[in-house]
């Protein structure tokens, strides 16, 4: 009898211990996926604001009109590399590709914002105030959105990492998941909104 009790107990220990480390690691899985959703809702704000930036600065940039597009155009990448990535937050490409899109898209906006410094009316524009200041409040989202996800990625991470994980990780198919990472040092900023 005793022996049927260890043999029960063995299968319970032997079943229960994978079942265990599979739902924790799905369960981490979720949270960076959730993560990253919220930065998704930040991002999509972004890209909403810009269009009526750039609407907003074309009367005054009439002669800027290369800086105009510029921002459009990374805008337009910047979201539609988003989107990918928001299919699988868990592809590390998809989300390099973001990243550098996302760097090329502050570098732009960057340069645009310089270039208004040099026009008084558009700063002094109550238009262009407000959209600059909820790119500023957005922008600001963005970065807390950013390290919540990196958070999450960082115990997901961990998570997997740990010993015995790593092998019903691998057994499972939860692959190492990407950091949300600005590699460029001077990229690291969100752009300078002053109006």
């Amino acid at each position: 009898m005793t022996t049927i009790i260890i043999v029960a107990i063995l299968l319970i220990i032997f079943f229960a211990f994978p079942i265990a480390i599979y739902n924790r690691l799905v369960a981490l899985r979720n949270r960076f996926k959730n993560a990253f959703a919220q930065i998704d809702v930040q991002l999509k704000r972004r890209y909403d604001l810009i269009p009526n930036l750039v609407e907003t600065a074309k009367a005054y940039l009439k002669h800027e009109r290369e800086t105009l597009e510029a921002v459009i155009q990374a805008r337009n990448q910047a979201q539609q590399t988003e989107r990918q990535a928001a299919q699988d937050p868990a592809d590390p490409n998809a989300m390099k590709r973001l990243m550098q899109a996302e760097q090329g898209l502050s570098g732009a906006l960057g340069r645009l914002f310089a270039l208004s410094e040099n026009y008084p009316d558009l700063k002094a524009n109550q238009n262009m105030m407000q959209l600059t200041e909820e790119l500023s409040s957005t922008e600001n989202k963005i970065a807390f959105a950013r390290q919540s996800f990196n958070d999450s990625v960082m115990n997901y991470n961990t998570g997997r990492e740990k010993f015995p994980n790593i092998i019903f990780a691998n057994m499972f198919g939860f692959k190492e998941a990407q950091l949300f990472e600005i590699e460029a040092a001077e990229e690291r900023q969100a752009p300078k909104v002053s109006f």
